[in-house]
């Protein structure tokens, strides 16, 4: 007992999570969303004595905000960040709902992404709670939709919650990670002519076009990205095509073909980058082939996350790593995530949670029921001493 308050089981709760389907209905056709997680952690926030508020992004998809502390002046406030949603269950090897437990192990959709990260999240600002270790405030935010178009934390941020600064729980091995890149998606539609394929003096073969822009972003990639400097915790730059959809029949000349690209991007790299860059290919096709026509649309974007590698939050956190007896480890984050919402709106924030994020969204997800235990005495240790007077 702490304070009169019994000691929490984070494990527990991750399990508690896990059993509760959350995933994306933007992702998975029919899925219910983040409801019932969120309900969960709202009345085990409250059964802690922490002040829980719940807001409604969408019908039935709930952020869940619950703070602490006594507010002292001139004490700092910690945003403990960490999304609600998971992808889908297709494919899985095992029971995605079941939370099976098989030895240190927790399996379950969301159980590395990031259901093991909000529970040592929400368990370290229950337990510093309970101490009344928490002079500042700890705002433990757990929000909607991060794994689409991150409308939580939108929400969150449009309605001016702010922290001194933030620690998004997602699965990093429990390595402390203040940068990670972006993404900007592509959409490009060629036109040619369609058809019969017997009639090559009449057809313009618009997958024909679609592949020699292939082969210019390939060389792009290759001659340019894959030769400029390294940012030093995240590598180069990339690109990907990640979809393509044309033609009609195999004997018809295809009219029309849609290629969609992925362009990851680095801190200091815009959306209009990755969308120049295409346009610049197309032009030299068309140099080539005139008779090709295209269309190149932005898509989708995120920026790319980073915070100094001695930032004050990056060297309290690594304080309370070696308090904890944990090893120091600064990385780059290779997932995109809410941080770098956090950090645009003024809230430097970076990434740190049990788990692995080489299990995300695949067959076999899993946690290190360990693991989620030294990230919550981390974070307890974490929450105490930044949200301290001075």
């Amino acid at each position: 007992m702490t304070a009169g308050v019994p000691d929490d089981d984070a494990v527990a709760l991750a399990a508690a999570l896990v059993r509760a389907d959350s995933r994306n209905p933007a992702l998975a056709h029919g899925a219910a969303g983040e409801a019932e997680a969120a309900r969960v952690l709202a009345e085990w926030l409250r059964a802690r004595g922490l002040r829980v508020d719940v807001h409604e992004v969408a019908p039935g998809r709930p952020n869940v905000v619950a703070r602490a502390g006594r507010g002292e002046p001139g004490a700092r406030s910690l945003m403990l960040n960490g999304h609600l949603d998971t992808v889908g269950v297709d494919g899985m090897t095992h029971a995605p709902f079941a939370a099976e437990r098989r030895g240190a192990r927790l399996y379950g959709r969301g159980a590395a992404d990031m259901k093991g990260g909000l529970a040592a999240m929400c368990a370290a600002a229950a337990r510093a709670h309970a101490a009344d270790a928490i002079a500042g405030e700890v705002i433990v935010a757990t929000v909607v939709d991060e794994e689409m178009e991150s409308a939580g934390t939108r929400a969150l941020l449009e309605q001016g919650v702010r922290a001194s600064a933030a620690i998004v729980g997602e699965p990093t091995g429990l390595a402390i990670c203040p940068a990670h890149r972006g993404f900007a998606w592509v959409t490009v539609t060629v036109r040619g002519r369609a058809a019969h394929g017997s009639r090559y003096d009449l057809g313009v073969d618009a997958i024909t076009g679609a592949g020699l822009l292939l082969a210019e972003l390939d060389a792009y990639q290759r001659d340019v990205l894959a030769r400029r400097a390294e940012h030093p915790l995240l590598g180069r730059a990339s690109l990907h095509a990640s979809l393509i959809e044309g033609g009609s029949g195999v004997s018809t000349y295809a009219e029309r073909c849609v290629l969609t690209i992925e362009r990851r991007t680095l801190p200091g790299e815009r959306a209009a980058d990755a969308l120049a860059e295409a346009r610049d290919a197309w032009s030299r096709v068309r140099a080539r082939r005139p008779e090709l026509d295209a269309t190149v649309e932005p898509g989708f974007a995120q920026p790319a996350s980073e915070v100094a590698a001695d930032a004050p939050v990056v060297r309290s956190l690594g304080t309370a790593l070696a308090a904890a007896g944990e090893p120091v480890r600064i990385a780059g984050m290779t997932a995109w995530t809410d941080a770098a919402l956090l950090n645009a709106a003024g809230v430097p924030a970076i990434c740190f949670g049990p788990g692995d994020i080489g299990l995300a969204h695949a067959a076999e997800e899993y946690v290190d029921t360990g693991e989620i235990e030294r990230a919550t005495a981390v974070l307890q240790r974490m929450v105490t001493q930044w949200c301290r007077v001075g």
